[in-house]
């Protein structure tokens, strides 16, 4: 079953707009993810709305964050881009009739719903400036070319 990995993506790409001092197209940011630029302006959007990013468009323009790094928590941006599911497990069916079934839904019920909490209560206690800390951190350790954004695939 293939991830959703919407949270993750979207973090890479506002840590990479918070260390380029200018406005990222569409496109710059899809390469970054290896993805189309229509997904990334679909998801930016739901950031827009919210205040966490500006977007010009014309010549020079693009994408920018416009949110304060300590203030906006992984949780926000979890909630922007619509809360995705946090596990690709579940039940096999929601309202089964099978009472042996009944009994492994309310043992799984309660061990996903008490993950997801405690997922979602961490995602709020980070911000995207502890990440954006982590990854200077880690530059400053790392033997860098002169591009800091430069990917390598591995």
């Amino acid at each position: 079953m293939r991830r959703d990995n919407k949270l993750s993506s979207v973090l890479h790409v506002l840590l990479h707009m918070q260390y380029i001092d200018r406005p990222l197209t569409s496109e710059e940011l899809a390469g970054y993810l290896h993805t189309n630029a229509v997904l990334v302006r679909r998801v930016l959007a739901g950031l827009r709305t919210r205040g966490y990013v500006a977007s010009d468009k014309g010549h020079g323009g693009g994408w920018t964050l416009s949110c304060n790094l300590q203030e906006v928590t992984l949780r926000d941006i979890y909630e922007a881009v619509g809360a995705p599911a946090v596990f690709a497990m579940g039940n096999r069916s929601d309202n089964p009739s099978c009472l042996v079934e009944q009994a492994v839904n309310n043992a799984l019920n309660g061990a996903f719903q008490e993950a997801e909490q405690l997922l979602i209560s961490r995602l709020g206690d980070v911000t995207l400036e502890d990440l954006s800390t982590d990854f200077n951190l880690r530059y400053a350790k790392h033997k860098h070319s002169k591009d800091p954004h430069e990917h390598h695939d591995l």
